[in-house]
């Protein structure tokens, strides 16, 4: 098998240096009986052009007056207002473009051109149709290998292709399914905590629930063992990708007490919780029907295994996407619910009808029997889709709409701007969930709804995901009715997925069983323990809304 050294010049994403230098490998996944053997080793993806933030400036610009061919109209002076509105509220800037431009346009983001490419023939154009000319490890976001390291996300094909093969088996409905047990539990465990009349922030609660979960059902990882006790897995991430919360020019920055180190010390701590996990199972061969078990018994034709490093790096992408992504999702259901108790009155008749008091079956919440929670779900992944945008650097030369596009540029498309276009979603200001019914889904045009991505890059943990939210939703419902204090004003934070700023503060009141229905799922010996400090609202009042026309025209409309 080949091998390749690691070039270690001037290198940030030295995560963990003594490690070994193993190929990436990847392939066809069998049968379990064979321990997944894949034919075709593939290397580790290509390094980066270049690592130090001020050489990318430098390539950026070079690459910019290299261009062959102009860039689509649009705003391209240099406006230091307009980076920081893009970094703030970038939802109407990228709308008010759409109306000025047309479906495709460059936007000048700090010091460089950005393409960006919106509504339903984009989104298909960049995800299915010519994917091939786009990739993801150059663009934007290129920081997020310093923590996640060459996971699924940060990587492109062949060996995004042959690590999707690898990890598929592990996201089979039936084993996704399997799961349910977890986050029943789970949620339980932490609704025990909860208290009529009270106040909690909804997103940190869901945050630290959502991490849980993730470890235990995906790694097998106790979260209440020393290890997890230890490190606060979800409080890292918070620290972490604060990073891209930051302002640009302290991106650049790289020396101790800077946004770079915080990230930096929050991955070291994480790299510890993984590395004791996947260290365990090698010593004592454990394993369960979770993705680490899976990932420690694949090896190639040859024999060889994924290193640690490989996979760690799996582990945090995942650890990532199903801690940020369902956190979201929660908060903005339950903010849209609080906007429209009926609907959550809704939600409630619904379990009574086909609950009847029972916790809900995987099959179920997967099937879409329960129809009403379905749109609801699906609505505020429109509306709030977490992964807003999908960065990419062209590789050729391109054109789209009778416009060109040069090699080597920034080209973005979002699903946050193109499911507010109101040419594809009438009124898409207003949360309406019969927008999602089977037949007005299907009168969809392609790439119209992509929450998750598209083609080959579809998020992978999607259906575990999804089966999560509901869920949780269907306990929470069930259960209590929550309310938004009224000083509340919503501001988002989009980097890099879309989360409420400032949390999610609820006031939790119990929801009546005067019907003689009985609370989904409820255990009858739940007394629990006052909630020490998870989901406790610390968020002082927001007063200055971050011009989100979304926010504002909800409260006209419900």
């Amino acid at each position: 098998m080949l091998r390749r050294p690691r070039a270690r010049a001037w290198h940030p994403f030295q995560r963990h240096n003594h490690l070994p230098s193993v190929p990436k490998l990847a392939g066809q996944p069998n049968h379990r009986a064979v321990l997944y053997a894949y034919a075709m080793p593939v290397l580790e993806p290509p390094p980066l052009r270049h690592e130090n933030p001020f050489r990318i400036l430098a390539q950026d610009l070079a690459d910019e007056r290299a261009a062959t061919v102009p860039y689509p109209p649009g705003d391209t002076s240099f406006s230091i207002p307009r980076t920081k509105r893009f970094i703030e509220e970038p939802l109407p800037l990228l709308l008010e473009a759409y109306e000025r431009y047309g479906p495709i346009f460059t936007l000048r983001i700090l010091h460089s051109n950005v393409v960006f490419m919106l509504g339903p023939a984009a989104n298909h154009y960049i995800t299915v149709s010519h994917a091939a000319n786009f990739k993801w490890r150059e663009s934007h976001f290129r920081d997020l290998i310093a923590l996640l390291g060459d996971g699924l996300l940060t990587t492109d094909d062949p060996y995004h292709k042959r690590a999707r093969q690898i990890m598929l088996p592990a996201f089979h409905r039936e084993r996704i399914a399997a799961s349910i047990d977890t986050m029943l539990a789970e949620t339980e465990r932490a609704l025990e905590q909860w208290r009529p009349n009270t106040r909690i922030d909804l997103y940190a609660w869901t945050r630290r629930l959502a991490t849980r979960i993730a470890m235990k059902a995906l790694f097998g990882i106790d979260p209440d063992g020393p290890a997890a006790r230890e490190i606060d897995a979800a409080a890292m991430f918070e620290q972490a990708l604060a990073f891209y919360a930051s302002r640009y020019e302290f991106r650049f920055l790289r020396f101790p007490g800077t946004p770079w180190a915080r990230l930096q010390e929050a991955s070291k701590r994480l790299n510890r919780l993984l590395y004791t996990q996947i260290s365990h199972q090698r010593a004592t061969g454990e394993r369960g029907e979770d993705v680490l078990s899976l990932l420690l018994d694949a090896h190639d034709e040859s024999g060889e295994g994924l290193s640690d490093e490989q996979i760690r790096d799996e582990m945090m992408t995942l650890l990532f996407a199903g801690h940020d992504t369902t956190t979201s999702t929660v908060a903005f259901m339950f903010y849209e619910l609080a906007h429209a108790p009926h609907l959550a009155d809704r939600l409630v008749a619904e379990q009574h009808a086909l609950l009847d008091g029972q916790a809900p079956k995987a099959p179920q919440l997967m099937s879409g029997e329960l129809a009403a929670l379905e749109m609801t779900l699906e609505e505020t992944l429109r509306k709030y889709p977490p992964a807003w945008v999908g960065p990419r650097k062209s590789v050729e030369a391109f054109e789209f709409e009778g416009l060109t596009v040069p090699a080597n540029s920034y080209v973005n498309y979002s699903s946050w701007a193109s499911h507010h276009l109101p040419d594809v979603f009438a009124e898409p200001d207003v949360f309406r969930p019969e927008r999602f019914s089977p037949e007005a889904k299907a009168a969809l045009p392609k790439g119209a709804y992509i929450p998750f991505g598209g083609g080959s890059r579809t998020c992978i943990g999607m259906r575990f995901g999804q089966l999560e939210v509901r869920t949780i939703a269907t306990l929470i419902a069930s259960r209590f009715v929550l309310e938004l204090p009224g000083e509340f004003i919503l501001q988002y934070r989009q980097m890099p997925t879309i989360s409420p700023k400032h949390g999610m503060p609820m006031l939790v009141r119990e929801r009546s069983t005067s019907s003689g229905h009985s609370r989904v799922g409820e255990r009858s010996d739940a007394g629990g323990h006052p909630a020490a400090g998870i989901g406790s609202d610390e968020a002082s009042p927001q007063r200055e809304p971050v011009g989100e026309r979304v926010g504002a025209l909800d409260r006209e409309t419900h």
